[in-house]
């Protein structure tokens, strides 16, 4: 869901705390189960007697080809997922894993032969997952399922205001690669010159980045590659049973509303809802990672849209909206759909938004008052009191201490920033004459400041709200440009500028934090996340236009890549332009009602605790399928069931595992969208529909038919 804390995201800020408290137990109890439990009491003490690599030696040139082609393989999910739900789990683990084997495999070999120079170290891995998660991030902040192809033609044309040439632009290979080297970069040089500050004095949490470190550091260990030689071939067999799965359901869509995606499991009726099971192995896995609490939300809100209120609404037809208007109008029940789910991720991220602002000042606060920097502070989610003050100090000594040693100048960091937004002030408003330099310049002066409080709310948390700080860009911007000059594309580009920075900045200092309890060095880190947005601002574009080419009907509602938020941004993007003018009848009312109800439920979340708040669902969540559907929904509780009797089954095994069969069945069924793509753009057809037909509709067919012969 989105910024990997509502789309990407979905690290979804809710999702990212129960995960890392999920991967720590999994971790703990995969470890004890291996004979680690006293190993992960001190960790540095297993590798004080290895030698410390140079950092120049962290980035190897196998490791920089393993994380190319795990960036291509990682984009390619990111970008099916984008272009569908929008529902990105976590894939940190599954690269950290599947870096681990491919290099381990590759110095095995060498190894035998006696060619082996450098061993596998767990610095290197760590750059390995640096560069891939760096890479594949660019597919989800580049915005090619959100404000980027909301630019398009292809969305404009879906909506009624907005669709003259000021306010299009559509893709083209060019121009995106071009775009997202302009702003990917500068992010990285906004917070870097205060990772000291960040990781050593305020001794921040980040908890992906430090689950990830765990994992990797675990690896490393006799008996965590043991275990992860275990995970690795069952990833293996859900990785190529999901793949030819995909390939199997291929043969059966030769037409419109063909194949197994189109089967109506619950019913012709509940199918016409869309409410069905569609056999995507790819949801089934994101269920088994996402918490029960976003899965059971997601059908929560399918319930309540598709099955109670869109009926309800499209009873008004011709007194709430004209009769003549087809649902896909924006003037119809399908501006309902959307606008009322724009007012609940609104309200959502709203609230998300001063909660993590009003944690951050007080955090900053109570660490300036206190005189012992040292102190963690007391909004982190780990607890200090749980390790040893001994073991402490001698990790933190030994962890300290190599994090000081290979400074990053400050000069480099500040002139970095000053070049880097130079050359984009200069450059964007060639590119989309829409947006000024001086618009441009605003966002460069501004974004440090947001860049550092969302860098800083996320050690604390572990909430990303950089598309909150995106859809605020498209909302100032897209007013001070204005209707005439073309403000609903300025707002767009805005968003993925500020998107951009915040988003990259939050992400390198999750890596910091994964470098210094693995003991990489800051400078491979910088470099590992410098060389992986390269590759990310190549490798996704080229994905993205694959998939714009293979499949015409890329972003149409009724296809298998509807791209739902691109619809959503844009219209976020004509909103803050022309106010509500566009709604249709009593939908301004339905939006400040979810738009309250949105903010209610969060609050109430907080206010009854963790125990209780674990049953009341996530807004954000309960938002995604008013405008898509339950399908994908029920493919996630089919994952959750899943995992919930494999956990009563053996729960040690499922702790251990479901997350690699998990990452098998997003793998696998992810790429099998490459060599559909190809056979696509070859136009090679499948040679069968499989259509499913009411016992009336099949008997006027046969009917049909038999006229014919």
């Amino acid at each position: 869901m989105e910024n990997r804390a509502e789309e990407h995201g979905m690290g979804m800020a809710e999702q990212s705390q129960i995960t890392h408290r999920r991967n720590k137990r999994e971790e703990r109890e995969a470890l004890r189960g291996e004979g680690m439990e006293d190993e992960m009491m001190s960790i540095e003490k297993v590798f004080e007697g290895k030698p410390m690599p140079h950092w120049r030696e962290q980035i190897t040139v196998r490791s920089m080809v393993v994380s190319f082609f795990l960036s291509i393989m990682f984009s390619v999910i990111v970008m099916k997922l984008n272009l569908t739900t929008g529902i990105i789990p976590s894939l940190n683990v599954s690269a950290g894993l599947l870096g681990f084997f491919f290099v381990r495999t590759w110095t095995k070999i060498l190894e035998k032969s006696g060619l082996l120079r450098h061993p596998f170290t767990r610095q290197e891995n760590t750059v390995i997952q640096t560069c891939v998660v760096a890479a594949y991030g660019i597919a989800f902040s580049g915005g090619f399922g959100s404000y980027l192809f909301a630019m398009s033609s292809r969305t404009a044309n879906q909506t009624t205001e907005a669709k003259n040439s000021l306010n299009i632009k559509d893709p083209h290979l060019g121009w995106m690669i071009g775009f997202l080297f302009l702003v990917s970069f500068i992010g990285l040089f906004s917070l870097v010159a205060l990772r000291k500050i960040m990781i050593i004095d305020y001794k921040l949490i980040y908890p992906s980045g430090t689950a990830t470190a765990h994992l990797i550091n675990g690896f490393h260990t006799p008996q965590g590659a043991k275990l992860a030689k275990k995970q690795v071939k069952l990833l293996g067999k859900f990785f190529v049973g999901s793949f030819f799965w995909g390939f199997f359901q291929w043969f059966f869509t030769a037409g419109d509303d063909c194949g197994f995606v189109n089967f109506p499991t619950l019913g012709l009726e509940a199918y016409k809802s869309r409410f069905y099971f569609d056999f995507s192995a790819t949801y089934v896995g994101v269920g088994m990672i996402c918490p029960y609490l976003v899965n059971i939300s997601v059908l929560i809100g399918g319930i309540i849209s598709w099955g109670i209120m869109w009926p309800l609404i499209g009873k008004k037809r011709g007194s709430w909206y004209s009769a003549e208007l087809p649902d896909s109008s924006l003037h119809g029940l399908q501006g309902y759909r959307i606008f009322i789910s724009i007012a609940m991720i609104l309200g959502d991220g709203l609230y998300n938004f001063l909660k993590v602002l009003v944690k951050t000042i007080s955090g900053i606060v109570a660490q300036t008052r206190s005189k012992n920097t040292s102190t963690t502070l007391p909004l982190s989610e780990l607890d200090p009191s749980t390790e040893t003050s001994t073991l402490v100090s001698f990790d933190d000594q030994r962890r300290t201490e190599n994090f000081l040693k290979d400074q990053i100048p400050k000069k480099v960091a500040f002139a970095g920033y000053v070049a880097v937004a130079g050359i984009s002030t200069a450059v964007i408003p060639i590119v989309f004459p829409q947006l000024k330099w001086y618009h441009v310049l605003v966002t460069y002066i501004f974004a440090p400041v947001l860049a550092f409080c969302n860098a800083y709310g996320c050690g604390l948390t572990d909430w990303s709200l950089a598309s909150t700080y995106g859809k605020l860009a498209i909302f100032i911007f897209g007013a001070w440009v204005g209707a005439s000059h073309g403000g609903v594309l300025a707002g767009l580009v805005a968003c993925g500028v500020m998107l951009n920075i915040v988003s990259t900045a939050s992400d390198l200092m999750q890596d910091f934090k994964t470098g210094y309890l693995t003991l990489a060095s800051p400078r491979s880190m910088f470099v590992s996340q410098v060389i992986g947005t390269a590759m990310g601002c190549v490798v996704g574009p080229c994905v993205f236009w694959l998939f714009f080419k293979a499949f015409t009907d890329l972003g149409m509602p009724e296809s298998d890549y509807p791209a739902p938020y691109a619809l959503v941004y844009r219209n976020m993007a004509i909103l803050g332009v022309d106010g509500f003018s566009s709604l249709p009848k009593h939908c301004l009312t339905l939006c400040y009602a979810f738009f309250a109800a949105s903010i209610l439920i969060n609050l109430l979340r907080d206010i009854v605790g963790k125990k209780w708040a674990q049953f009341i669902p996530l807004p954000m969540a309960m938002a995604i399928p008013f405008y898509l559907g339950s399908y994908f929904a029920i493919d996630m509780c089919v994952g959750s069931l899943i995992l919930f009797i494999w956990e009563k089954l053996n729960k040690p095994k499922a702790d251990a595992f479901a997350s690699a069969v998990a990452s098998g069945l997003i793998c696998g069924d992810g790429i099998w969208t490459l060599p559909q793509s190809v056979l696509a753009l070859a136009q090679v057809k499948p040679p069968i529909c499989m259509k499913f037909l009411s016992r009336q509709m099949n008997d006027k067919v046969d009917t049909f038919i038999a006229t014919l012969s």
